[in-house]
C-alpha cells in the first residue's frame, strides 16, 4: 500500500467510499398486461422486500453489469444467454445517487431499461430468494428508491412509444397490426380503437412493412386472416403516435 500510495502521489484512504450498482427494469407482456421484473431480496439491508433485480458492479462495463444482473435472475444458463439476451433492448435510463438511499454506505445506481417480448420463468440470484413477473401496477412499495426507478422507467417506455418503433421489441419478428396494438394497450394501460390505431400505424413511413403474408387463421373477430407485418427501418416516428386523446378511446 505504501509504495503505491508514493507512486500515485495520493492516499486513498483520504477519499470517501462509493460505491457502483446497477438496478434493471425489465419489462415483458404477458397475458396481455405489462409486466416487471422482481426479486425478493435475501440478504440485508430490506431482507424480504421486493426489488427491482440489480447488484453491484464488478470488473465489467455497466451494461455489461445490467445484462449480467438480467440474466441472472431470469435463470439463463451460459448456453442460452447470448441467444435470448440478443432479443433484448437494453438502454441506459438514469443515475440514482441521493444520500441515503443505501443504508450501508453511499451507492451510485446506473438504472438500466429492459424490453424483451418474452423471457424465462426467472429463477432467484445470489442475493435474491425469489424473483418472478409482476404486473407494474401491482409493483408497490420496494427497497431503496426503486418506485422512483420503476416510475421513472415506466415513463420512459411509454413515452418511447410515441415517437419511435420500440414496441416491435414486444412483439416477434412477425406481427398483426392487432397484436402491435395489444402492445401499445398494455404499455400505455389504455383501450385503442383498432381501425384508428391501424390507419396510424399505416401512415408512418418505415414503420412496419409488410410480409406479403397472412396469418393462418381469421383476424380478431374470426373475419379475414390477418396480415402480417414486420418492423420497417425508420429509428424515429414521423408522424408520432402520440398516447390516446378521447377520440381515440374505444367507447
Amino acid at each position: 500500500m505504501d509504495e503505491a500510495i508514493f507512486l500515485a502521489g495520493y492516499d486513498p484512504r483520504d477519499y470517501p467510499a462509493v460505491a457502483v450498482t446497477v438496478d434493471v427494469v425489465a419489462l415483458t407482456i404477458r397475458d396481455g398486461r405489462l409486466c416487471v421484473l422482481l426479486v425478493e431480496r435475501g440478504e440485508q439491508p430490506f431482507a424480504g422486500h421486493r426489488a427491482l433485480p440489480g447488484g453491484f458492479v464488478r470488473e465489467e462495463t455497466l451494461g455489461e453489469a445490467a445484462l449480467r444482473e438480467l440474466a441472472e435472475e431470469t435463470g439463463l444458463t451460459p448456453g442460452q444467454e447470448k441467444t435470448e439476451l440478443e432479443r433484448v433492448h437494453l438502454e441506459q435510463l438514469q443515475t440514482y445517487g441521493n444520500p441515503g438511499r443505501d443504508p450501508r454506505m453511499r451507492v451510485v445506481s446506473v438504472a438500466y431499461l429492459a424490453f424483451a417480448p418474452s423471457l424465462p420463468e426467472p429463477t432467484a440470484g445470489s442475493d435474491a430468494a425469489r424473483a418472478y413477473w409482476v404486473p407494474v401496477e401491482e409493483a408497490k412499495d420496494l427497497a431503496f428508491d426503486h418506485d422512483e426507478i420503476l416510475a421513472d422507467g415506466l415513463e420512459r417506455a411509454r413515452a418511447k412509444l410515441e415517437y419511435t418503433p420500440l414496441a416491435t421489441a414486444f412483439t416477434g419478428p412477425e406481427f398483426t397490426i392487432g397484436e402491435l396494438r395489444q402492445v401499445y394497450a398494455a404499455v400505455w394501460g389504455e383501450e385503442l380503437h383498432a381501425g384508428n390505431f391501424h390507419r396510424k400505424v399505416l401512415s408512418v413511413p418505415g414503420f412496419v412493412e409488410s410480409t406479403g403474408e397472412t396469418t393462418a387463421k381469421g383476424g380478431e373477430r374470426g373475419g379475414p386472416r390477418a396480415k402480417l407485418y414486420r418492423a420497417g427501418d425508420a429509428r424515429l416516428l414521423h408522424p408520432a403516435l402520440l398516447r390516446p386523446t378521447r377520440e381515440d378511446r374505444v367507447r
